[in-house]
């Protein structure tokens, strides 16, 4: 479709000015609004009120929207916070290679530590969330392994990179009181630690039961509050079907010790998932720290705290 997996298409307002003109012309006249800061898989404008446009910036995310539009019209009823409703689906064009997707806006501010982290109401709420969407069972719910864009890498896919990871940034001079710390120079993470943890997560037993929805990108920057109360998750880009540790990642981006307990309280979390979950939690902290904390100060801390709080558990 004129693109390499190596390519990412230039997207800028004209181009979605002119996609959005020509598609669905009952939008022309909205304007558009550029939302930043921009996340790593889209580029999201603002279109009107009550409408946002996300086009995939390259190729692991040119499934989403379809999926997208098919699954959470089915799930929002189902959920207890809001979720982003696609409403068309748009097509290739004006150089453009790929499908891309029209949603329904939701106001709110992106969650973060400082307003949540002590929360263990907040904590519960997201556990029944997690809760709600492992038990949405369609009659057409397709077994694991049937649909390619449904079915979530197990966590040993990611063993090469994660360990290449551990070694890149990892120390032997960080054992003590603190598995990971942040210093002047940047984080500093204890090389032992991480692949202790490492360890026991593809150790441990994996899902044994019928496989259950899961968000798949389930972390801070997925939530939206409103005058501080959590109130939609968005970003289901990696929905699918099959082992839900993947969705403890929230754990470790936005809780603290005692708000975490009461999450896993609250979802019934056995040991071995909860010892995977860690294990995501610290694969997807150093993949994005290793890809982007070097240019970005934000996701350097952010994932610095998420490694972190996976080592401790």
């Amino acid at each position: 479709m004129g693109s390499t997996p190596d390519t990412r298409p230039p997207i800028d307002a004209a181009l979605v000015r002119r996609l959005v003109d020509a598609q669905f012309p009952q939008w022309a006249e909205l304007p558009l609004k550029l939302l930043e800061p921009a996340g790593s898989d889209h580029v999201i404008y603002r279109l009107g009120e009550e409408l946002s446009v996300r086009l995939p910036r390259h190729t692991g995310a040119i499934g989403q929207a379809k999926k997208e539009y098919e699954w959470l019209p089915r799930l929002a009823p189902h959920l207890p916070l809001a979720i982003p409703v696609p409403v068309a689906v748009g097509e290739p064009g004006y150089g453009y290679p790929w499908p891309w997707a029209v949603s329904r806006w939701l106001d709110g501010e992106v969650a973060t530590v400082e307003t949540l982290a002590f929360s263990s109401e907040a904590a519960v709420e997201l556990a029944e969330f997690l809760t709600a969407l492992q038990r949405f069972t369609p009659e057409d719910i397709p077994a694991a392994g049937a649909r390619e864009d449904l079915t979530g890498r197990p966590l040993a896919d990611r063993d090469r990179a994660t360990r290449a990871a551990i070694a890149q940034v990892g120390t032997s001079s960080g054992a003590g009181s603190e598995a990971a710390s942040d210093t002047a120079s940047g984080a500093v993470f204890d090389a032992g630690a991480m692949t202790e943890l490492w360890d026991a997560a593809l150790s441990v037993p994996g899902w044994d039961r019928p496989p259950v929805w899961f968000h798949g990108d389930f972390h801070t920057g997925n939530l939206l509050t409103v005058n501080g109360r959590l109130s939609a998750v968005i970003d289901f880009g990696e929905l699918g079907i099959g082992d839900p540790a993947c969705d403890l990642t929230i754990a470790f981006t936005l809780m603290s010790a005692e708000s975490r307990a009461a999450f896993r309280a609250a979802l019934g979390v056995d040991d071995a998932t909860w010892t995977r979950g860690r294990g995501w939690a610290l694969a997807t902290g150093l993949n994005a720290y290793i890809s982007y904390a070097a240019d970005n100060p934000r996701v350097a801390a952010q994932t610095t705290r998420q490694i972190a709080e996976a080592l401790i558990g």
